[in-house]
């Protein structure tokens, strides 16, 4: 059996962390819905850049939009709702049959208001009803300015994927918004059921301190860091607090693994796969990754509960001199500058394509 299978079996969702038009036109995503067990997928700007920068799947609509004097911004939320809408068709008898935990797509609100909250949260209430789908989560970073942005969208009853969280603490203080956003919504009698996952980024840990930890303790620091996660969730979710919550039919926060796609070339091709599988989260991964994940037929033990060795591994990286809290941080920062840059990169590509496809139309009509 394959181990995409195997996972899925186990309890933990697989989601593609990638989205395309020729993904969709070609039939490939509903082939790895049927036969690698995909249930998922999410989106971010440096994806849907690649994507429109890299094919001529894109042009014919970008034409089309330019004739109605469509701004770039305007424009590509356009094509990404397009696209997604059409991937939330495929996931919706997933969506259906697990009665909502599963099956969603995500669509980022643009980077460039990862500081402020309240555009944050118009712009997560604009999408979320352009995209008139049940199953789109609205992705807001989980900066200290988008945690209000989240208990708010929460309250308003939109599902939400919580970005760039890269420690325990940053979960805990997602999960906190959450929280505030489902309670909010029992003491004002409305229904508690809001769909909603808490992206915690794993590879960017080991890439950061690749160069200055000892050989013996590569690759270990973003496992050790979900491990740690994982048990403040697991501890988290069996809380009196919590139990109260679904016992008047609310459900709770899961934990998603993101960045979980190899970076060393010495490493496993599924390390990160296989460390973190564990029954009631989610990991989203590229393309490769999962591909590679499907030609394994074995997968080992599911992480502990309680974060099994975590914290005798980090108490080695503090020692190799990585303070965690700080890097946590950095971390956080850096992601939000590389998706504003990602950003900017796509309005760009945007732009010159809508240049260049502009003047060829004009040259054909002139000719």
């Amino acid at each position: 059996m394959k181990a995409t299978q195997l996972l899925h079996d186990e309890g933990q969702s697989l989601w593609l962390d990638n989205i395309t038009r020729d993904l969709l036109d070609s039939g490939t995503l509903k082939r790895y819905i049927d036969e690698l067990s995909i249930t998922g997928l999410t989106s971010n700007p440096t994806i849907f850049d690649h994507a429109i920068k890299n094919s001529a799947t894109y042009d014919s609509a970008i034409t089309a939009k330019l004739k109605k004097g469509t701004s770039v911004e305007a424009l590509f939320f356009e094509l990404a709702l397009e696209d997604l809408t059409r991937a939330a068709d495929l996931f919706q008898p997933t969506c259906e049959k697990t009665n909502r935990v599963d099956g969603w797509v995500s669509l980022e609100v643009s980077p460039l208001l990862a500081y402020d909250t309240s555009s944050t949260l118009a712009a997560a209430k604009e999408l979320f009803a352009r995209a008139n789908r049940p199953n789109l989560l609205i992705k807001i970073p989980g900066t200290k300015q988008g945690l209000p942005a989240i208990e708010e969208a929460i309250f308003a009853g939109i599902p939400i994927n919580v970005t760039l969280l890269f420690s325990r603490e940053q979960y805990l203080a997602a999960a906190e918004a959450f929280l505030r956003g489902v309670e909010r919504r029992i003491d004002a009698g409305l229904n508690p059921l809001v769909g909603s996952v808490a992206s915690v980024f794993v590879s960017r840990w080991d890439v950061a301190v690749a160069s200055t930890v000892p050989e013996n303790l590569r690759n270990q620091l973003g496992i050790a860091i979900a491990k740690r996660t994982y048990k403040a969730a697991s501890t988290l979710l069996s809380s009196a607090r919590w139990q109260r919550i679904y016992n008047l039919g609310g459900r709770p926060q899961r934990l998603l693994w993101a960045s979980t796609g190899t970076k060393d070339p010495k490493a496993s091709d599924i390390l990160y796969v296989k460390a973190l599988a564990a029954p009631f989260t989610v990991n989203t991964m590229p393309e490769g990754t999962l591909k590679a994940l499907a030609t394994h037929t074995e997968l080992g033990e599911l992480l502990p509960t309680d974060g099994g060795n975590s914290e005798e591994v980090l108490a080695q990286f503090a020692k190799a001199g990585i303070d965690v809290d700080a890097l946590a941080g950095q971390l956080q920062s850096e992601g939000a500058e590389s998706f504003v840059k990602s950003w900017k990169d796509l309005m760009t590509v945007i732009s010159s394509k809508s240049a260049s496809l502009d003047q060829s139309a004009r040259s054909k009509a002139v000719g």
